[in-house]
């Protein structure tokens, strides 16, 4: 079983939120597509010697709020230096 069935296996036996669990994980899966994409633009990995020097970088993130039938997300909407990136 994956580490996905065997968490909300758990959940269904605690009795916990369903549309919780599911908010949580689509959560941290969208905000890890969001640093993906990130990396793959700018083409080189977060800490990666690769981009000193290479005249754009990560600059942070700011947070939005999006409703879902699940409940809200809170995401980490990253950006680049040079304002380039589009998600």
């Amino acid at each position: 079983m994956s580490h996905l069935n065997t968490e909300l296996a758990t959940a269904m036996l605690n009795h916990e939120s369903l549309d919780e669990f599911f908010r949580a994980h689509l959560e941290e899966a969208m905000n890890n597509l969001l640093k993906s994409e990130l990396t793959d633009f700018l083409g080189y990995e977060k800490h990666s010697a690769q981009g000193y020097g290479s005249g754009n970088s990560r600059n942070g993130y700011y947070q939005r709020e999006l409703d879902t039938r699940y409940g809200k997300l809170h995401l980490l909407i990253t950006r680049d230096r040079q304002g380039r990136f589009d998600q």
